[in-house]
This record gives structure tokens, sequence and C-alpha cells, in this order.
């Protein structure tokens, strides 16, 4: 925290984001002005007087969390972190959105010290605090004892109109208020302009009402510029029992003689005449991008910040000594680590897979990893979308998460998240962004599409979340095309940096579970089917991490020559490639078979192992290939592939069996389609 409230300046200080943000929109002429320069009293009571920080330490585990939900505010985020002390020198405000800078035009967690997750799709940042404040009371409750409160920080959050618009945002109110988490702090700025202008012919919500109707705290017609009145509902809320909206009305743009309260204010610069009489106006006599050191002062929040983590750090050595195993399990969740004998689980897993043998759905086959993965790894967080009957994401170590009319929990570890796929998805997000959990969560593969936004944002967040996406072709049979995914696992794989698992047995299943643990650079994304798969008999498990792997050659079938041809198959569809070798080894036809359980790892490998697995030289030449997979065929052809068998239509209501028939799913054809490969 800065200094003292009563030591404060607030005009000055709340001038100095307002000058340093007309300044940076109008040199980069581009960006947002309108939002931080309506916001600077609220962030001068927060930043100023509560927030408890260090900049010194952008990653300190019991800092408070800050979220800017409506990211295209970012100039309050950068000035921010600018004024207070991190290292973001004025030459990166002096950049702000430019190539290669530390101020891109929407914040990006892992680009600029101190912002703690990537904001840009409105109700998202908004929904990740939701994450990390049931993070934050999920940890407390675990590690906290009498007399220790080693977690213990707050979850902040401003968000605007256009926030409050997005359905997600009732997913996620909703969600915090049932779990009452009493340490999330929204601030809304209620400014009533988005970009076509005044909110009030399509915003006609009363957003109070919403709040409280969802189990709020709501504090409501605060002056947004009255950094005294806002400082005091910031109080109140921190000691509420549930979580708290803070509506403030601001004019969007304050300052600025001619464009505040306008939509003119919201994107766009505000003009060199304008930001003149603007100066004028706050009586701001300094040169763009000047700051005067009785600003610098007001604001520098280093030697509070690294005194609260100083005392944090004394508390946390007595934790240690009074609950050293607590301790040292604390780290290592908080690091991201894995315990040191996760890899003999994952082997243990994917060997019990293999010696078991077993025909089962895929989604049972995780549901089997997953018993052993959560027994060994107290930090996986699972759920589900209102189907945990049917993604069988819930185990015998992770009873369902309930909370008491006190707010507290029971210890479980599975969320029962409604239908609310996108607020899962993007919950997950904050859970794992605020450190000590792995959170996963399934829903089924079609509704893929509603989450598919927050899944996007793992990736460039590069977040280490897993999602069981469920019931992955048309063999979900007589529920029809409206739930028969046929373009979903090819478009999730043209997300960048999502790995796309989708495994065609047990143990494919639980070594995809276990690389998805190990990656921390990357979200997965788990493809599994509701139909029985049989076991894929293989001589060993090594190169199925590898995303793709040879699982069969002709000799296994009785031929003594060299393929003349490779199917690849993933999923369910694996055992048909293996009938169809079986059916060409009658005609004295050689095929291999490759498993392909994830394009996107395999895409990965090296250009020899590539090359060695699908029988072709480095120019992609050799046997002909042919891909088979019940969805899209688009995806295969990079390939080199000499046919595919897919579906480029929707599917049908009817038994699986009959589908399958029908669109050319058979062990015949693809062997046919083989033969007429070779043909020419």
């Amino acid at each position: 925290m800065a200094a003292n409230a009563s030591e404060t300046n607030t005009s000055l200080m709340a001038n100095a984001i307002r000058a340093l943000t007309m300044d940076a929109v109008q040199q980069a002429n581009s960006g947002h002005p309108g939002a931080p320069m309506g916001m600077a009293e609220m962030a001068v009571a927060l930043w100023g007087r509560h927030l408890k920080h260090n900049p010194g330490n952008p990653n300190w585990a019991d800092r408070d969390r800050f979220v800017l939900s409506n990211g295209h505010a970012s100039m309050l985020i950068y000035s921010l972190l600018h004024l207070t002390g991190y290292d973001l020198p004025m030459s990166e405000l002096r950049n702000f959105r430019q190539m290669h800078s530390k101020t891109p035009g929407h914040p990006e967690v892992g680009v600029t010290p101190g912002v703690e997750t990537t904001t840009g799709p409105l109700g998202q940042g908004f929904t990740n605090a939701v994450g990390m404040a049931l993070a934050e009371k999920l940890l407390a409750a675990e590690f906290n004892r009498p007399g220790h409160a080693i977690v213990d920080h707050h979850t902040y959050v401003f968000l605007g109109d256009g926030c409050l618009m997005e359905g997600i945002s009732h997913e996620a109110c909703a969600l915090a208020g049932a779990w009452r988490l009493n340490k999330l702090i929204a601030l809304y700025d209620d400014n009533g302009i988005s970009i076509d202008g005044a909110v009030a012919p399509w915003f006609i919500d009363d957003t109070p009402k919403r709040f409280a109707a969802c189990g709020w705290n709501v504090i409501a017609n605060v002056d947004g510029h009255d950094a005294d009145a806002v400082d005091a509902a910031i109080a109140t809320a921190r000691q509420a029992d549930k979580p708290t909206l803070i509506c403030c009305k601001t004019a969007i743009g304050k300052g600025s003689p001619n464009r505040a309260g306008t939509a003119k204010a919201h994107g766009e610069a505000l003009g060199a005449e304008e930001i003149k009489l603007t100066r004028e106006a706050l009586g701001w006599g300094h040169e763009p991008f000047v700051i005067p050191e009785e600003a610098y002062e007001q604001w520098d929040a280093r030697h509070t910040g690294l005194a609260a983590e100083t005392k944090w750090v004394d508390a946390f050595e007595a934790y240690g000594k009074a609950h050293p195993e607590l301790a040292l399990e604390y780290v290592r969740r908080v690091a991201g680590d894995l315990p040191k004998n996760f890899a003999q689980v994952a082997v243990d897993a994917a060997l019990t897979a293999h010696t078991q043998a077993a025909t089962v759905a895929s989604r049972k086959a995780s549901q089997m990893a997953l018993e052993s993965f959560t027994r060994a790894l107290p930090e996986l967080l699972g759920g589900s979308a209102d189907l945990t009957g049917s993604v069988f994401t819930n185990t015998s170590h992770t009873p369902a998460l309930r909370f008491g009319t006190d707010g507290s929990s029971n210890g479980g570890r599975h969320i029962n998240y409604g239908v609310r796929e996108f607020g899962m998805a993007a919950v997950m997000n904050g859970v794992a962004l605020h450190g000590g959990f792995i959170p996963y969560g399934g829903t089924f593969l079609t509704f893929s599409d509603y989450s598919r936004n927050a899944l996007r944002m793992a990736a460039l967040m590069k977040l280490r979340v897993v999602h069981v996406f469920t019931h992955d072709s048309i063999g979900l049979g007589e529920d029809g095309p409206t739930h028969q995914s046929v373009e979903h696992t090819a478009s999730l794989r043209l997300i960048p940096g999502l790995d796309v698992w989708r495994p065609a047995d047990t143990a494919e299943t639980a070594i995809a579970w276990a690389c998805a643990l190990e990656n921390r650079q990357r979200p997965t994304a788990l493809i599994l089917s509701r139909h029985n798969l049989p076991y894929a008999p293989k001589s060993g498990l090594d190169d199925i991490s590898k995303g793709g792997y040879v699982l069969a050659e002709p000799s296994e079938v009785g031929l003594k020559k060299k393929a003349q041809a490779v199917i690849i198959a993933t999923g369910s569809e694996v055992s048909l490639a293996l009938h169809a070798q079986q059916l060409l080894a009658a005609k004295k036809v050689a095929v291999r078979v490759v498993s392909m359980p994830s394009t996107s790892v395999f895409d990965r490998q090296s250009r020899a192992y590539q090359s060695s697995v699908m029988l072709c030289n480095a120019k992609g030449r050799g046997v002909p290939r042919i891909a088979v997979e019940m969805g899209v065929t688009d995806g295969w052809w990079k390939y080199g592939c000499a046919a595919v068998v897919g579906i480029d239509t929707y599917g049908e209501s009817a038994p699986a069996p009959v589908l399958f028939k029908h669109f050319g799913f058979t062990a015949e054809n693809v062997a046919a389609t083989v033969l007429r490969a070779l043909r020419g």
C-alpha cells in the first residue's frame, strides 16, 4: 500500500493517471482514454489505500490480486504499475501499443510485470477473478492453521458495462455468490457509455439487484470520483461475509472539457487540441510523459510493499517451524511443481491400463486414470458443467465441493459448475493463474463452442488447465447432429498452444493425462468417447507421449514384407484401422497402422521421427497414407494423405452402428480406400 489516506493528494495522484493515459493514447494514435480517466479516483482509493502488493516482487504468493476486466482501459493499469514502482519505465508507456513493448493494447500476463491475467474479451477478467478468489479460499482452508494465516489476501476487479452485458458475467456472478467468496471485491465503473453511445436503450438491467439476487453484498450509488467514498466502500466490503459489488458512478473521460461523458472518449485519442484543453482544466502544467516528483512520492509502494512481504515471510517462517510438512507442501503447490514421485505414478497408471487391456469408453478410461492422479496430486481440482455422471470427472478422492452457510468449505475437490461451460472454463483459468491448483473440468465436446474463447485465452496465457470433452463423434448416436461433434476436434486443433488428445484406449488415455499434467506451458483438451473402445495391443508405451507412433506393422498380421501403405487413425477409429489391416493382409497387402492420439504433439517431434513413423522422406514422399477419423477431413491433408475417411457433413439421429455403416466407418470401407489409393 502507498501512503496513508490522510497524507495523499488525491487530485495529483488521479491526474497523473489521466495525463499518462491521454499522452500514451495520443502518441500511439490508438487506444481507449475514457475509462482510465474516469476510473482514476477509484484507482487512488484501491491502489493507494488498500491493495497489498510489492512492486519489487510481482509474484509474491500472498499479494492481493488485481484484475482489470475492462482490459481496453489498459493505460489505467500501466500507469499504476509505473507510478507505484514496478519495472515498467516511462519508455514502455511511450511505446504503448507498439511492437514488443511491455504495454500491449490489452493487458497480457507474462508480458507486463504486475499484470495478473490477460484481459481483452469482456467479462472473462471478472470470471478469472472469481477463479482466483476461489483458489485463495480453498488454499486458505487447506493450509492455514490457528495463529498462522499464511493465505490471506483479497481479489479486486474493476469492470465496466461491457463486462456486465456479456453473458459470462451472469455465470461468474452466480458462482461467486454460491461459493460465498467474501474476499472478492468488484468495483463497477458505471459510466453508462459504450462504443455505440449511451447504453440506456439496450442495457436496462438493474445491476445492484441482479448481484444481490445472486448472493452478493452490494454497495450502490458511490461517487466514483470521490476517492474517500470509494475508500470507505472498500473498507466496508472487506468486512463482508460474501462477495461485494461496489457500484461507482463515473464520467467517462473525466477532465476532458468536450469529450467527458461521451462515446467519443471511449476508443480514440483525444487529439492535441483537446489534450491541451484538458491539461488546462485539470491544472496540469507538465509536458507529455512528465510526472512531478511529488506524484511519484505519493504513489510509491515499494517500501510499504517490501514491508508487507517481509512481514509475511517472517510469518511463513514461523508457520514452517510449527508445521514443517505443510510448509513444504505449500511451497511445492504454489511453485506449480509436481510431486517427486509423479513420474512413477504416471508410469504405473499407464502400465496398469496396458496390463488390464480393458474394453471401455475412453471417458471411463479417463476416470480410471484420474483415480491414480487425484490420489497422488491433492492440487487436482475437478468439476463438470452439470454432466458429472456422463463425463466421469469425479473420483473416490474428489468429493463434491460444498460451502456452508458460514462460507466454510467441506474440503471437496470436485465442483458442480452447473450448466455454465464458458464460466467453468474462465474460472479454471483464474484458478490456474492464482496458483496452488491444477484445474480440470468436463462437458460434452459439442459444447466446447460455448467455452472456446476461454480455451483460446488459456492457450494465449500458457496455462496448465485440462478440459475433458466427451461424446466425441457420431458414435453419440440417437441424440442426433445437434450433439454429434463433427468439426469440433479439428477446430480445437487450430488453436495455437492447445494440445488436443484423442486417445484410442486406456493406455493412451492415461499417458495423455500424464502429458497434460506435466505440461506447464500448454492447456490440454482430451477428446473422449461415450461408446466402448477395445484395447489396442501394443508392444510398448514409450512413443505414445510423442503424439503419434507405430501401433502395428505388417508382420503383426502375418506378412513378411514392407508396408505398402500407412493408415493413420485416432480414438475409436484405431480399432477400425487394425481390422482393415487384417482384411488387407488377407489380400497380401501390407500396411502399417499409426495411432495418432495428438497431432499437435506429433507435429512438435523431430522431422526424422515423423518421417520414420509415416514412412516418408524429408520431402514427404513415400508410401500412400490414409487417415481415418470421424470428423471433418481438412486437417489431415497436411500429412500428404492420399485419402481421408472422414465426415464433412453433419450426422444423423440413429443408433451408432447404423451411423457407422451409413458414413463409411467400417473396416471394409477403410480397406477399400487403401486399395484405391494404392492403385493411384
